[in-house]
């Protein structure tokens, strides 16, 4: 394992440092074994994981290349704009697909941030985002059935909250100034859905989103951004 993280570590501090350009052809895994004197499977593990973090890619038959970890999508983190408008206004081929809508157990934090009862049900509603058919990231939106009293019935429809929200008569939208970042890994579910390995770190952002004329917190979200997708600008 220390020569296989060796490897890595060499390569890592070579592609940081512009040693390497995007699209630029590594070392053969049995150039790149007789340069480290390690065995074959070695350099080809070490490939293989950094390739997993995102910084490789393989081609059948042609070899390893440095992967371009700077053509990544800008991600504005504001409640105020539809995800999915702005990725469009950008010119992504977007998709955004619904893939689960059920209510969730009582949970302290997502049921006060939105102002109901421990008795009142809650449904989370998942949107997997895609771009050019690769999943980028997974919004989970938490909403209660108090407000949207047929959110049961029409929640496993819904690919853009903003839509929905604004099909109810909410227009004006916006978030609290609080807003939780942290960087977590995924798990096997998510990782299932987002299609990753569990060495890709999400992103992951926890905000509410409010009806600005009335005051009314329509949802709590959770969403999680594929490290290896986004710059970030906040």
């Amino acid at each position: 394992m220390s020569e296989e993280q060796d490897i890595m570590d060499h390569l890592i501090a070579a592609i940081q440092a512009g040693q390497y350009e995007p699209e630029d052809k590594l070392l053969s895994e049995n150039d790149l074994a007789e340069q480290f004197r390690v065995p074959r499977i070695t350099a080809r593990k070490a490939y293989e994981r950094l390739q997993e973090m995102g910084y490789i890619y393989s081609k059948q038959g042609r070899g390893s290349f440095v992967k371009d970890r700077h053509q990544r999508i800008p991600l504005l983190l504001s409640a105020s704009e539809s995800f999915s408008k702005k990725m469009l206004e950008l010119g992504y081929d977007y998709q955004s697909r619904n893939v689960f809508c059920e209510p969730i157990e009582y949970n302290r934090k997502i049921f006060k941030a939105l102002g109901v009862e421990e008795t009142d049900r809650v449904f989370k509603i998942g949107r997997l985002r895609m771009v050019s058919r690769q999943p980028i990231a997974l919004h989970i939106s938490y909403v209660a059935e108090v407000l949207f009293q047929d959110i049961e019935q029409v929640g496993r429809d819904i690919t853009s909250m903003y839509e929905f929200y604004k099909s109810r008569g909410f227009t004006e939208l916006g978030g609290p100034a609080q807003t939780l970042l942290s960087i977590s890994f995924p798990t096997k579910y998510e990782r299932s859905l987002l299609a990753c390995s569990s060495l890709i770190p999400l992103l992951v952002l926890e905000s509410a989103c409010e009806d600005l004329r009335t005051g009314k917190t329509l949802e709590f979200t959770r969403t999680l951004y594929r490290g290896d997708y986004f710059t970030y600008e906040v």
